[in-house]
């Protein structure tokens, strides 16, 4: 029940998010634009997910779009938001390298696309973390934009991760058990979407700025 409450609260908010972000898409520079983009993808992916569930068709291929998504989007996000190029290099190498290690896996072990992986989950989402931990170095003598959207991205991802990871190990334990995972998921989820939202009430909602 909890499961199901935070995983359409989450929804509901990302939808809300996304709405309202898409009003400043022509406003507020590129990394805005990349931001939006980023939510559009999780809107359609979340949306094609229940679908799909409701009419019992496979789609735990659409995991992989979200991670890998989510890593290119969120990477090229940070890299335009951040000044220093030796940051900007660790980003861009990051990206290749992380996509080139998920291409080669995929190449020799092709049915891992219709199947959970680990490994992606685990790289693509610490490399992110990586990313949003150097935009929030940066802060510290810069402008708090996009402060508690990176703030939200770091729980977040690590508080997933710890789950996926964990979730892998009860993966033969009782449902109960497997479900406190599912359930802190679905809450991180929800958290994140509303520190998302907050970002917009303080840094959007009445501002006007061009990146």
């Amino acid at each position: 029940m909890l499961y199901l409450f935070f995983t359409y609260f989450g929804y509901l908010v990302l939808i809300i998010n996304f709405i309202l972000y898409t009003k400043g898409f022509f406003k507020f520079g590129k990394a805005f634009k990349i931001y939006t983009f980023y939510l559009f993808l999780l809107v359609i992916i979340q949306l094609t997910m229940e679908v799909l569930t409701s009419f019992s068709i496979n789609n735990l291929y659409l995991i992989h779009l979200y991670f890998i998504g989510q890593f290119v989007l969120l990477g090229l996000f940070y890299k335009t938001l951040l000044q220093n190029d030796f940051q900007k290099k660790i980003i861009t190498f990051s990206l290749f390298f992380g996509l080139l290690l998920l291409v080669i896996q995929y190449v020799l072990e092709p049915g891992l696309f219709f199947k959970f992986n680990l490994f992606e989950i685990v790289l693509t989402s610490l490399l992110v973390v990586v990313f949003a931990l150097l935009y929030l170095y940066k802060m510290l003598t810069d402008s708090k934009r996009y402060y508690y959207i990176t703030v939200g991205i770091i729980i977040y991802l690590l508080a997933s991760t710890v789950l996926f990871l964990v979730g892998n190990l009860t993966i033969g334990l009782s449902k109960e058990v497997r479900l406190i995972s599912w359930n802190l998921n679905a809450f991180f989820v929800a958290v994140n979407q509303l520190f998302i939202l907050y970002e917009w009430k303080v840094s959007f909602q009445k501002k006007n700025f061009v990146e």
